[in-house]
């Protein structure tokens, strides 16, 4: 087959060459968008090139004729790593640029920066785009799911292209406007701290099986399998039933039992972490499967105290599919509130930040291409088209049944994990911030008794919960 003619200028460009870069670009080429491709190490040029071999794609080997192939007003993707790599293709790009010029970084960059940046570029007469893009090594080509955050007129030159590169869901491409500055990457923050969530969740329910139940692989990828059929109907439930049924290259048994139980992470639900406690958001779910992946780095250290600290040595007793029925039904529970966590969050930061995110329009784009995507999203899209000013989804009329109904089998699954010793942070979490939410009544007027006693922090009172703030000196009082 002959080559196709190369074009004389591109519609976009693309600077960074890793396996995002190229497969983004391999997309856009072939949603019919010619597209010019830079990186700074020349080879893995030539390596796309090879790869792209008749498609619209224009090799560039210096920034310079990476900015003269294109036409203007110039797109310009950045795919490189998130923090001072930007900042310094940045810094290479203004003295090249036209007024009007669009950038876009679409890698994973904290979205204080990306407000900075935009404010920087702006100024400078340029546009800027923070988007987030969300669906791994797949989703890139084939179709992520794009959280473009920035100027909404910016956006608009860019859309004909991110609509066609986008997943493409029932209703619609998975993509839309976020907000300005940095809206685009805080939403795609706070998804992988819900996607950190997701998987810890996930992990606990395998564990209690196989450690409650004594599965063995193949029988949770049946499990798993049948999961992804009903509720549970998600991308991250069918790849596990799949990695369940793969055999060890290497000898006998599962390859998912031969591999080190020590979970990386590359920052961005610690971001999500961090940013929801400077909101004043609790996320119990999130948070505790950040700390599941922070211990099981202490590898050595775990395996001492396994010898030196042993556990209950009870047995599980019941039913094998009342447990399975169990953990199918506290696993969905806990998901709804790793959602309603991650849900707040946006509200919150929409809120802080004047962006105003449609929390709907979110969960219809995550419907697809993305690695959360799942069944349960189109419920949540319906929730909030319900009531756009939800405050939780717990509150939800179909949610708040469904979590109300499974409450039973979502206890017993934590009730039993705890009593044979088996760790699930995420879903004891998850339960916890439910009893916690449902409750009128906290023991926090303690605490706030306790600070007033020790540091005059002052309190209210149930009978007169506007009145004035009030000091009691606790010590004289105790004494008399």
């Amino acid at each position: 087959m002959a080559a196709e003619t190369k074009p004389q200028l591109a519609k976009i460009g693309m600077i960074g060459l890793a396996v995002m870069g190229e497969n983004l670009a391999l997309n856009i080429a072939r949603n019919g968008f010619p597209i010019a491709v830079y990186n700074r190490d020349g080879a893995k040029v030539d390596k796309f090139l090879h790869r792209a071999e008749g498609k619209q794609v224009i090799g560039t080997y210096s920034i310079e004729d990476f900015v003269k192939s294109l036409e203007k007003p110039r797109k310009i993707i950045l795919l490189v790593k998130a923090g001072g790599p930007v900042d310094d293709v940045l810094t290479q790009l203004k003295p090249l640029l036209d007024p009007g010029d669009i950038v876009i970084d679409g890698g994973n960059s904290f979205f204080e920066n990306t407000i900075r940046r935009e404010k920087e570029m702006k100024a400078a007469g340029f546009n800027f785009i923070g988007s987030g893009v969300s669906g791994g090594e797949s989703g890139a080509l084939w179709g992520p799911s794009l959280m473009p955050g920035g100027d909404r007129n910016a956006y608009e030159q860019i859309r004909p292209i991110w609509e066609a590169i986008a997943a493409k869901v029932d209703d619609g491409p998975c993509v839309t406007y976020v907000g300005p500055d940095g809206a685009g990457h805080f939403v795609k923050m706070v998804h992988n701290g819900i996607e950190y969530g997701d998987m810890q969740l996930i992990a606990e329910a395998y564990d209690i099986l196989r450690n409650a139940l004594g599965l063995q692989a193949s029988e949770l990828a049946d499990i798993f399998a049948k999961w992804n059929e009903g509720d549970l109907n998600s991308f991250l439930i069918e790849i596990t039933a799949k990695i369940f049924t793969v055999k060890d290259p290497k000898g006998e048994g599962a390859l998912v039992d031969k591999i080190l139980d020590v979970a990386g992470q590359k920052g961005t639900g610690k971001w999500t972490a961090e940013t929801a406690l400077s909101l004043g958001i609790a996320i119990p779910t999130m948070q505790a499967a950040l700390d599941a992946r922070v211990l099981s780095g202490r590898k050595a250290e775990r395996v001492e105290a396994s010898k030196q600290l042993p556990g209950p040595t009870a047995k599980y007793t019941g039913g094998k599919q009342d447990m399975i029925d169990a953990v199918h039904d506290a696993l969905y529970a806990s998901k709804i509130c790793s959602y309603a966590q991650g849900m707040n969050v946006i509200r919150k930061g929409s809120e802080e930040y004047n962006w105003n995110v449609n929390l709907g329009e979110l969960s219809r784009i995550w419907k697809g291409g993305c690695i959360i995507r799942a069944q349960f999203l189109d419920k949540i899209k319906q929730a909030y088209q319900r009531r756009p000013d939800l405050p939780n989804l717990l509150l939800d009329p179909d949610f708040k049944a469904w979590v109300l109904e499974a409450q039973p089998r979502w206890r017993q699954a934590v009730t039993t994990a705890q009593s044979l010793g088996i760790p699930a942070a995420a879903i004891s979490a998850s339960l916890a911030y439910f009893d916690t939410y449902r409750a009128a009544n906290l023991p926090l007027n303690l605490t706030q008794a306790q600070r007033d006693f020790f540091g005059s922090h002052t309190y209210q009172r149930v009978d007169e919960p506007n009145g004035d703030a009030i000091h009691t000196e606790w010590e004289e009082l105790a004494k008399k």
